[in-house]
């Protein structure tokens, strides 16, 4: 029996606003599994994001892939807070490098319990008519909708308009687009959103750092600034501080260890 040690991690939480953040489980392997393997621990973890995670040859450098329960992720922020806290906790490193298929993130301890990571902006495309079936499936006034290489951005007036949307996702399943994050003005902070995902298990993410990769480029332009504040209002909650470095992205966030335990990996394999 071989044994695999794993942590489940809460990130991007905010304590003071009752915000419990998003998570993942993340396990560290001696060397990448095959993706049936992976997938299924995925389902059986049935986490948001389940972070494999193994040592490269250079030093603080670990290559990464992200896995739902269903489906593996192409870039996931929270799974890669989660990945640099496990590794701080495990090692005591601070500074690490992430390399995933396409493209890698820093991430920085802050301390115990906060973290920075690095990340390339996702840059919105030229504005599009609103898929007629997301129109009807959330709603709500759509001042735009705007595609990204990853999950598209959907502006709409005003923050109460998304906290109380009550997304039809049978509706939403009629049109092809993955994702979307539904965005407006904060009251209190600079811009708040949710990030809707009808074609996958768990329909809406709880605190979703790619989608903030796109969205704090989109409100640096709107607001003029570099430093902002955002919440994310679904029914966890989570908050995000970005500064826009040319043309990256400084994610700070929180992050606290949930559990941890052990698999046995020799169960998964074929």
């Amino acid at each position: 029996m071989a044994l695999l040690p794993f942590q489940l991690f809460q990130v991007f939480d905010n304590p003071k606003m009752g915000f419990i953040g998003n998570t993942s489980t993340v396990l560290f392997l001696d060397k990448e599994l095959s993706d049936d393997t992976m997938q299924r621990i995925a389902a059986d973890q049935l986490q948001p994001a389940t972070t494999f995670l193994w040592k490269t040859q250079k030093d603080d450098e670990y290559n990464v892939r992200w896995f739902a329960p269903d489906a593996e992720i192409g870039l996931c922020g929270h799974g890669s807070m989660a990945a640099m806290a496990y590794v701080h906790n495990l090692t005591g490193e601070k500074e690490i490098k992430l390399n995933y298929k396409t493209g890698s993130v820093e991430a920085e301890a802050i301390d115990q319990f906060s973290g920075v990571l690095i990340i390339e902006q996702i840059h919105t495309l030229p504005e599009e008519p609103v898929p007629n079936a997301i129109k009807k499936g959330l709603g709500i006034p759509i001042l735009g909708f705007y595609p990204t290489g990853n999950k598209h951005i959907i502006l709409t007036d005003t923050e109460k308009r998304v906290r109380e949307m009550n997304p039809n996702f049978s509706k939403l399943r009629e049109s092809d687009v993955f994702g979307y994050a539904v965005t407006a003005p904060g009251d209190k902070v600079d811009f708040v959103s949710r990030t809707l995902v009808p074609h996958v298990h768990q329909l809406e993410d709880p605190a979703t750092g790619s989608s903030h990769a796109a969205l704090f480029p989109f409100w640096g332009k709107k607001l003029n600034k570099a430093d902002m504040i955002a919440n994310q209002l679904s029914k966890r909650g989570g908050t995000f501080k970005g500064e826009l470095i040319q043309e990256k992205i400084r994610l700070i966030g929180s992050f606290k260890t949930l559990s941890e335990g052990v698999i046995d990996i020799d169960s998964y394999k074929n």
